[in-house]
């Protein structure tokens, strides 16, 4: 009896040792070796796994920026310039310079501007919203007022403001992540450059239908009558277009061109033009006309 025990130790002893042995040299062949340079870039980002970069986290973007070698077309939005000089560093390249962003609202249809004319009953979701109607006001462009893009900020950089039913961003704490952008299912945020002292300039209005038609839904609708287009002297300013071509032109102001003249604005009839941080325009200086003696 006690051979027969010592036979059955010694058969599973080696058929042990004979697994061990082979998990040993498969793990040896298959063995993935990471870089030490992706957790010195994990250390780096702010670690906010936001996805701002386009990846799933910042582990995944760590380990995509390390086997790309090189910062082109890479971006931490949360990091900013700080964290991507970091990275350079230790990748051993030079740092690629990418201009701060911030989200922008580009819709200004508040209840004064886009009053309702129907009353929405369900689910509070923009997604769910977006599917079953236009809108309170009609605009099948316009925001929806039901804060899906609040919720998806992480850094309480936006809220909704009570007054106007629109999403307010608060630009001291915005860090271009794109969550809102993502959120939103009319697309009507945008991240833009924030420019020489967070001066901006846009249109904030992405209504694709007729002139008469947006503006019967919204006050402030851009009706795509092309007078700023013709005003800018920097080519800053194109006339958008539906891509069937059943719809009109659309004004769309590009921040990579657009020099802050700010003729533009003056010439919108329906004030669709936005100048945010500007100083408030001077008044023109009315002169009495020189009298002549009889």
């Amino acid at each position: 009896m006690g051979t027969i025990v010592l036979y059955a130790v010694i058969a599973l002893g080696s058929i042990a040792a004979a697994f061990a042995i082979i998990i040993f040299f498969v793990e040896q062949k298959f063995k993935v070796i990471e870089d030490p340079k992706i957790d010195e870039v994990q250390a780096a980002v702010p670690g906010a796994n936001c996805g701002g970069c386009g990846f799933a986290g910042c582990r995944a973007f760590a380990e995509a920026i390390v086997k790309a070698g090189t910062l082109e077309k890479f971006n931490c939005p949360v990091g900013g310039a700080d964290v991507m000089n970091q990275i350079a560093k230790i990748l051993g390249v030079e740092a690629t310079v990418k201009e701060p962003q911030v989200a922008v609202v580009r819709c200004n249809g508040s209840y004064a501007n886009a009053p309702g004319k129907v009353e929405y009953d369900g689910a509070t979701s923009c997604q769910f919203a977006h599917q079953l109607y236009s809108g309170d006001s009609g605009c099948p462009y316009g925001c929806l007022g039901l804060g899906d893009c609040v919720d998806a900020c992480k850094f309480d950089a936006m809220y909704m403001d009570k007054t106007t039913g629109l999403p307010v961003v608060l630009q001291d704490k915005c860090v271009a992540c794109g969550a809102c952008v993502k959120a939103c299912p009319r697309g009507i945020i945008e991240m833009r450059n924030k420019q020489k002292k967070n001066l901006r300039i846009y249109v904030a209005c992405i209504n694709m239908e007729k002139g008469a038609v947006a503006r019967k839904n919204c006050s402030v609708a851009c009706i795509g009558c092309s007078k700023c287009f013709n005003v800018c002297p920097h080519n800053a300013i194109e006339m958008k277009a539906d891509e069937t071509g059943k719809f009109k032109l659309l004004a769309y102001i590009d921040y990579e061109k657009c020099k802050l003249c700010r003729k533009c604005a003056p010439e919108c009839p329906t004030n669709a033009i936005h100048e945010v941080n500007f100083p408030p325009r001077k008044e023109p200086v009315k002169t009495e006309p020189a009298k002549t003696e009889a």
